[in-house]
């Protein structure tokens, strides 16, 4: 149950975290608004890591699928598009569309069994649920 809190919580954060970095970027630039997000992320991590364990750093070259050490950089990305879309959709429309394709990506990743995920067979009624997802979408984006 307390992953099913901790998902909203993460969708709530991203959401609001999104507004904020638009919010920057409107007052700065794109770049300066997005090395700052990485930067302060990275203060985080540190602080964190200082008090809570300070595990070997040399643990990440050793990581066996070099690919999954990318995520920084992917991160980068999400958050330049981000407040790309937001800027340019608003928050309620760039996070329905920022979900939908979430959920598309990962379900496509659990089907096909990449990146090291268990392989999950298709389900018809999971395909359902990511058009009616869709259709809410359009609904909503609907004037």
């Amino acid at each position: 149950m307390s992953g099913f809190w901790i998902a909203l919580l993460s969708g709530a954060l991203m959401s609001i975290q999104g507004i904020f970095n638009t919010d920057v970027t409107k007052q700065t630039s794109l770049w300066v608004a997005a090395g700052w997000v990485q930067l302060s992320a990275l203060l985080v991590c540190v602080a964190a890591w200082l008090f809570t364990g300070r595990e070997s750093i040399s643990a990440l070259w050793q990581v066996e699928n070099k690919y999954a050490l990318l995520g920084g950089v992917i991160g980068s990305f999400i958050t330049i598009t981000v407040i790309r879309s937001m800027d340019s959709l608003g928050p309620a429309r760039a996070t329905m569309l920022i979900v939908l394709s979430q959920l598309v990506v990962s379900y496509l990743v659990e089907v096909l069994g990449i990146f090291g995920v268990e392989k999950q067979g298709l389900e018809w009624k999971k395909l359902v649920g990511i058009l009616i997802m869709a259709a809410g979408v359009v609904l909503f984006k609907w004037e």
